[in-house]
């Protein structure tokens, strides 16, 4: 029963760090990432369509990502759709293929990325304590219940504790690493 709420724990905990590395990824570096394009949708045909389903995408050096339509008149279209993203980034269009040049990041906007980057690992740490509280109440349930007694509900939450522990040291380990790329020049 109380391996069932530890495994629930972990599951939840490890989900948000997913959550954080796929925000992170979208956090430009200054090196051209295909993870930039990630949440980029454009309209095909009357559908809203991500990018990698109608193009082939491409990094063929660390400043440009290629984009190929498999159709070339929708290249009007992903075109449009970079734009109106916030990624930043004005798209180059010669006909046949869609050039995204990643430019070199000033030092005023590394540190802004940086502030974003703690701003994001803060609300991953919030959301892994917010677990932890779930956790703890689903104990404190059993323990009203009589499932479980006083002291195996403390043990229990000092176990919830020590899993919480160690994900909020894996967050700051991957805060640490994207601050750093951010911050390499």
């Amino acid at each position: 029963m109380l391996d069932d709420v530890y495994q629930e724990v972990e599951h939840k905990m490890e989900r948000s760090i997913e959550a954080l590395r796929r925000d992170l990824s979208r956090i430009r570096t200054g090196r051209a990432s295909l993870a930039l394009l990630d949440g980029i949708k454009a309209d095909y045909y009357g559908t809203v369509t991500p990018l990698d389903q109608m193009a082939t995408l491409a990094v063929p050096d660390s400043r440009l990502i290629t984009i190929q339509p498999w159709d070339k008149t929708q290249l009007g279209t992903i075109e449009k759709a970079i734009q109106s993203s916030d990624l930043g980034l004005t798209p180059t269009n010669d006909g046949t293929l869609i050039r995204l040049t990643i430019p070199a990041l000033t030092a005023e906007r590394r540190k802004e990325l940086v502030k974003q980057v703690k701003k994001i690992g803060e609300e991953s740490k919030i959301a892994l304590r917010n677990v932890r509280r779930d956790g703890n109440e689903t104990l404190k349930s059993f323990e009203k219940d009589k499932l479980v007694s006083e002291d195996d509900m403390r043990r229990g939450q000092e176990q919830v504790q020590k899993i919480t522990d160690r994900f909020i040291a894996d967050v700051n380990d991957i805060l640490q690493t994207k601050e750093h790329e951010v911050m390499e020049v």
